[in-house]
């Protein structure tokens, strides 16, 4: 019992910490960092505070007038699936539990701003170096990349361990001295 009451604890603390940096820092930079498209500079050119609405998903994916629909609809349905992963995390999985937590988080704080504004979710985090730039981000897609990352070791892992077991069933092989 105490197992699930730490799994819980892990993954709900987690998820609500990325909500909440995650629309304080959108907040913020909605505040102060008008104009649309304006870069301001953090560290050189290099990493830049840009604010940008994106109708779209991750890296400005857009399905046309509908966009907002469909990748709100599309995060409704991860969120389900990721309820179920975590549902059949063991209470040991620990890793599992975190990773599911910030995929989760971020998952939420950019299905809020899809609710919220029809302009799209708010990014304003902008690397890289003069015209090659990463696509501008925020915090959601930070913790979800990151809780991708972790989730897929986290499955991996699980699979290399499960491979010696079931390469030691005993497959059925028939004798070349008798008949079939």
């Amino acid at each position: 019992m105490e197992r699930s009451r730490r799994k819980q604890l892990t993954f709900w603390s987690l998820a609500a910490v990325v909500v909440c940096l995650d629309a304080c820092t959108k907040a913020i930079a909605v505040e102060r960092l008008p104009p649309v498209h304006v870069p301001r500079e953090v560290f050189g050119d290099f990493i830049r505070f840009t604010l940008v609405y994106n109708p779209g998903a991750a890296f400005g994916l857009n399905v046309g007038p509908y966009s907002r629909w469909v990748f709100l609809v599309l995060t409704i349905v991860a969120l389900f699936i990721l309820s179920r992963l975590y549902r059949a995390a063991h209470p040991n999985d620990t890793l599992r539990t975190i990773a599911l937590g910030l995929v989760c988080g971020g998952a939420v704080g950019n299905l809020l701003d899809r609710i919220r504004s029809a302009s799209g979710v708010v990014d304003f985090l902008d690397v890289g170096v003069g015209g090659w730039r990463w696509p501008t981000f925020n915090v959601a897609d930070i913790a979800v990349s990151i809780g991708a990352f972790l989730l897929a070791w986290s499955l991996w892992g699980e699979e290399e361990t499960s491979v010696p077991a079931a390469a030691q069933v005993p497959v059925p092989t028939t004798n070349p001295g008798q008949g079939t």
